[in-house]
């Protein structure tokens, strides 16, 4: 929300000014500005980050040598100690020659390639999902994090909420009904569809937040086009603004700017308990109605949270916004109130971050702003949503490209399945060979006469390297089938997410007079 500045009042750097002329003193270089300390935030929190051990990577190191090793000892054995235990064998050639063949099956079906496709093969598929689904996933080790994480902190403003004020209330003095084709201007009884009609007149020449929510409630809703008379448009920036429409002064803001305008009589006196902004909207000295705003709640917010807790993963929300605003959002999403911290700068976000992470926390971290790009960089998981701004989106590991929070649940879905199948992978590479080499060297021989030629070894392989592929594959034909089950089970009236304020706009107004 806007905030009136005075002469001394400090001004940051990317503030816009909305109205009016400003003189600014310049008092601390480009180094040294807020922007700045939130940039250094970042790069200190990047440099802290440590790349993801996977057991694959510590086991296929060594698995050539100790491969070469086995084949080494294969041939030494069955070489000296080969007629003693297969005389009938030895009979068809020498002791050398079979030596020679079990050594070299031993280095034919030993598979290093399944432990080394195991985890890429997943991550590959897993990670092109996502970007069906827009989700921006940065590597295997975000997917790796992702999964095991067991906090997740919300950012409010512009992540549980949609981040601009809309119109959720019109409250008229005396409200008849419907959208008026024509104005009841001589006897005072004002409809909702009548308030926002002049009130959007007089909005149009402000780049006020508010005005510009009157103004997209006013399109919604199908009210009538009314123009301000040129030359009458006056504004007090924190106080509103006043206008002649027609032959009527109309004046929208604050109650103390309409008394200044000619209200004296206030039927409303409860507004200031509403726990919304509210502004007055006066016709000639006479108080018409209320406009009723708030930073409207996403749809789907208090469906993810719940789908959060139910998973074990602790959810708490930062705030810049006051305590009462960010412990009523909470309440109606259902975060706990003792899991909520409310008017923290972006260092404090950040360092609650490490507290986290101290206390043994795998934490991820959603945002949308600059605020947040210090505490999403320093997280385990940084998760942006897409209609925030650069910075927080090229410091974050997970984009939601859709701009839906719904899309946090499908990308922790995702990462979950996708480590499963890269542990189930890693498990029948481990498995093949852990029965395979033994095989291949001849443990078979003596008991069964089993032996496997070099070039059985060679397809057996093949095969494991097949497997391990056709199982990363099947991970995009479960999260599939997955997803058509989730999508029949959802209601089909339900809001999974907006891209824009006008729709949260109309689903709030009265169905009265909400346009067709």
């Amino acid at each position: 929300m806007p905030v009136t500045k005075i002469a001394g009042a400090e001004v940051s750097a990317g503030s816009i000014n909305l109205n009016g002329k400003l003189t600014v003193e310049v008092r601390r270089p480009g180094g040294e500005t807020v922007m700045s300390d939130i940039l250094h935030l970042v790069e200190e929190a990047q440099t802290r980050e440590a790349p993801v051990q996977r057991l694959a990577d510590k086991v296929a190191g060594n698995f050539t040598y100790g491969v070469m090793a086995l084949s080494s000892a294969t041939f030494m054995f069955w070489s000296i100690f080969g007629s003693q235990f297969v005389p009938a064998a030895i009979q068809q050639g020498s002791a050398m020659s079979l030596a020679l063949q079990l050594s070299c099956s031993v280095l034919v079906i030993a598979c290093p390639c399944a432990l080394g496709l195991a985890t890429p093969t997943a991550v590959l598929v897993g990670t092109s999902l996502g970007a069906t689904r827009g989700l921006l996933l940065r590597g295997g080790d975000v997917l790796e994090k992702f999964a095991e994480v067991d906090a997740i902190v919300f950012d409010k403003t512009g992540t549980l909420t949609i981040g601009k004020p809309v119109v959720t209330k019109v409250i008229a003095s005396h409200s008849e009904g419907g959208v008026n084709t024509k104005l009841n201007y001589w006897n005072n009884e004002w409809t909702e569809g009548d308030i926002l009609s002049l009130a959007a007149g007089v909005e149009s020449n402000t780049n006020h937040p508010l005005g510009k929510a009157i103004m997209e409630a006013a399109q919604a809703a199908n009210c009538i086009n009314m123009k301000a008379k040129d030359g009458s448009f006056m504004e007090e920036p924190g106080s509103g603004a006043v206008a002649t429409i027609g032959e009527k002064q109309v004046s929208v803001g604050t109650l103390d700017w309409i008394r200044r305008h000619g209200v004296v009589r206030d039927p409303f006196h409860e507004a200031e308990s509403f726990g919304q902004s509210v502004a007055y909207v006066a016709v000639d000295g006479t108080l018409a109605g209320l406009i009723c705003f708030e930073d409207k709640i996403r749809e789907d917010s208090h469906q993810v949270i719940s789908a959060l807790s139910k998973q074990g993963i602790s959810v708490y929300m930062l705030s810049g916004d006051k305590e009462s605003a960010a412990m009523n959002v909470a309440s109606v999403v259902g975060i706990q109130l003792d899991k909520v911290i409310s008017e923290v700068k972006p260092h404090e976000k950040k360092k609650f971050i490490s507290e986290l992470q101290k206390e043994h926390k795998l934490v991820a971290m959603v945002g949308d702003g600059i605020n947040d790009a210090a505490a999403l960089a320093l997280a385990d998981v940084g998760i942006a949503m897409g209609g925030g701004v650069g910075a927080a989106s090229d410091v974050s590991s997970v984009v939601l490209m859709g701009n839906r929070l719904s899309q946090l649940v499908d990308a922790l879905e995702l990462s979950k399945e996708t480590m499963r199948t890269v542990k189930q992978n890693l498990w029948w590479a481990f498995l093949y060979n852990i029965v395979g080499l033994p095989v291949a060297a001849g443990a078979l021989l003596p008991v069964t006469g089993t032996m496997l030629t070099p070039s059985i070894a060679g397809a057996l392989m093949g095969f494991s390297s097949v497997s391990v592929m056709a199982n990363s594959l099947l991970l995009r034909a479960r999260m599939s089938s997955r997803h058509h089950v989730q999508s029949r089970q959802k209601p089909h009236n339900t809001i999974s997410g907006v891209s824009d304020g006008a729709d949260e706009v109309e689903q709030s107004y009265p169905s009265k007079w909400r346009s067709t």
